[in-house]
């Protein structure tokens, strides 16, 4: 498939014409604008595993494996329909922004460092918990979090205690969502997480440990929650989630983020221990 494209272009150059420049820059100016579209999103996950099964399918016909080439061209036909299902909320956006008269989505924060932000949190947190004031705190990992951005309302504040605490105080428009950390910035609040769908947790994790938990086993966010009833701090990382954590840990926990990924840290090794100690699964 992918090979008689690549010859059809091949071919294509030897009798180059307006018509062939023009068509290669429509199929660029297209593969790019749907790169763009997906960028920030959890959609480029997916998007690499669609890539990786095209290109397993085309290197089994190269190969001649015949068999496996068959079965792989049997679960693609019924995949496309899967793709569209999948890719639902960026398809939306993009006919949104055609209908606008606008198909380029406005470019998305550039991502920094998150240390400068870690006193801050830390301080809210506190502060949350000694008053038991519930909250969820995103802090984005490598996986972009912007179709969850896009269900709270927009902040794009600089990350300060302050401005934590008053989006999470009772009664606010915003205090029953969650906060998504975008390096040093707060990008929304009031978000909506996805719940866990586990059934074996312990009846103590009330609802936001359950969107903290579910938003954990789909990205590689650390995501803070502190409960309403106790003023308990939990930190979900990884599918896992630890409970009744002091400042000191909150602080170490947060810390791992800014840990090159190449080599165990000890504050990694720290995390997996308390939650192994913690919450095991």
């Amino acid at each position: 498939m992918l090979y008689e494209v690549f010859a059809r272009y091949r071919n294509a150059f030897t009798q180059i014409n307006p018509a062939v420049i023009v068509d290669i820059l429509l199929v660029s100016w297209v593969i790019y604008q749907l790169l763009i579209l997906v960028k920030g999103t959890r959609a480029v996950q997916l998007l690499k595993g669609v890539l990786l099964l095209l290109a397993v399918f085309q290197l089994s016909d190269w190969l001649h494996l015949y068999a496996f080439h068959w079965l792989l061209g049997q679960m693609l036909i019924p995949g496309v329909v899967a793709l569209v299902i999948l890719f639902q909320p960026e398809l939306r956006l993009a006919l949104e922004q055609m209908g606008r008269g606008k198909f380029i989505p406005g470019a998305s924060m550039p991502r920094a460092s998150v240390s400068v932000a870690v006193n801050e949190v830390v301080g809210s947190v506190e502060y949350l918990s000694n008053r038991k004031f519930g909250a969820l705190i995103v802090l984005e990992g490598q996986t972009g979090l912007q179709d969850v951005i896009n269900t709270g309302k927009t902040i794009n504040g600089v990350v300060t205690a302050t401005l934590l605490n008053t989006v999470f105080y009772p009664g606010g428009p915003l205090h029953d969502g969650a906060v998504i950390i975008r390096g040093y910035e707060i990008c929304a609040g009031g978000c909506i997480l996805p719940l866990t769908n586990r059934s074996n947790l312990p009846p103590a994790l009330g609802l936001r440990h359950r969107a903290a938990l579910g938003l954990s086993e789909v990205s590689d966010a650390m995501i803070v929650a502190v409960s309403e009833e106790t003023g308990g701090i939990s930190v979900a990382r990884e599918g896992t989630i630890a409970t009744g954590l002091k400042v000191d840990d909150l602080r170490g926990h947060l810390l791992t983020m800014l840990q090159p990924a190449a080599k165990e840290s000890a504050l990694t090794r720290r995390w997996r221990q308390s939650v192994g100690r913690r919450n095991p699964r």
